[in-house]
């Protein structure tokens, strides 16, 4: 089954909202989004509203980088799910490999996020991924089913329509180092398998599994040539106009 190609890039806590305005305006002149493929960017959330009113009719959706699970209260320098939607945005990111190492973010508090984000009519990037030590102790689809199944709790198979998984390894975020297309695509193989004894394999064909992690120009053709791998969680390269059009225009190799 063919699934709609989505390429996310998280410019993480770069950008002000000045220019985070400048760069979304260079991005949608330099770039046409491809039949097929679905673009998004995740600027931090003083910029969220202001790039918003920039993505309007580009084809570009926005994404927030965060949640708190709570609709409204007393919860200072927190944003909820109904804030992020009002600012215009269309996805957010939970469960990012630096909220839960950075933060102390548990499955738990993973997983309250994720059915926020749902509940607000939102579409969660759910992320999910080993260490190098969880790696190389062969521990790498013990984590992820884990982390899989806690975050997606009590989640029914109606409310994954539009929800995204990104397969992050947090030994290859921000490192230079890349799972090959092979690793990646086993890991990827297996979240869906997941997912398919989860929701039904008609289902898990639908949801989208992608990739983050070190993601440039000179990878993406690759990755994106496996069968599982359906676009990629971009970083680094994501804050660059040539690199991220780059990205967004691969051709499979």
């Amino acid at each position: 089954m063919s699934r709609f190609t989505l390429i996310a890039g998280n410019w993480k806590m770069f950008k002000p909202p000045r220019e985070a305005v400048q760069f979304s305006r260079r991005l949608v002149e330099a770039m046409e989004v491809p039949k097929g493929r679905e673009v998004v960017i995740a600027p931090a959330f003083p910029a969220l509203a202001a790039v918003a009113a920039v993505l309007q009719g580009s084809g570009i959706s926005l994404a927030a980088q965060n949640v708190h699970p709570a609709p409204r209260g007393a919860f200072t320098g927190e944003v909820s799910a109904e804030m992020l939607r009002d600012a215009g945005c269309r996805y957010v990111i939970v469960g990012h490999s630096e909220r839960r190492s950075g933060f102390g973010e548990t499955d738990e508090l993973i997983n309250r996020k994720l059915v926020a984000v749902l509940a607000s009519g939102l579409k969660p990037i759910l992320c999910i991924g080993e260490t190098l030590a969880e790696r190389e102790r062969e521990k790498t689809l013990e984590i992820i089913a884990r982390q899989l199944n806690a975050g997606l709790k009590n989640v029914a198979p109606d409310d994954m329509e539009g929800a995204v998984i990104a397969y992050e390894p947090v030994w290859a975020i921000g490192t230079g180092k890349t799972a090959t297309p092979g690793q990646a695509q086993e890991v990827h193989a297996f979240i869906r398998g997941e997912l398919g004894g989860k929701y039904g394999t008609a289902a898990a064909r639908r949801i989208r599994i992608v990739y983050g992690g070190s993601v440039n120009p000179g990878n993406m053709g690759q990755l994106m040539a496996e069968k599982d791998i359906d676009g990629a969680l971009v970083g680094g390269a994501s804050i660059e106009v040539a690199s991220f059009s780059q990205i967004v225009n691969y051709a499979e190799v």
